[in-house]
């Protein structure tokens, strides 16, 4: 009975992690996006969508990649504090 409520356990604090990582990859990434590309509104309008293709694959990559690691991380420990077992 054990090892059936700790693969649960297991189970729920894996989905929890995979989920909040592929949650906060997206927004992560949506953000730094937002943030590097509006440095080139004081571009001109020819070299405005330069920049802006210039800055955007590194500002997604960035972001998403620290937005996984952090959802991943808050994640797992908020799956663990809501599975953990309170009788000691």
């Amino acid at each position: 009975m054990k090892a059936n409520k700790s693969q649960k356990r297991i189970m729920i604090c894996t989905f929890a992690a995979l989920s909040s990582g592929l949650f906060g990859s997206y927004f992560g990434g949506q953000m730094s996006w937002l943030v590097h590309t509006s440095s080139c509104q004081s571009q001109p309008q020819g070299l405005n969508v330069f920049c802006q293709a210039w800055v955007s694959p590194g500002a997604v990559w960035k972001g998403s990649t620290a937005g996984l690691w952090t959802g991943t991380i808050l994640g797992a420990f908020v799956g663990g504090l809501a599975t953990r077992d309170e009788e000691g």
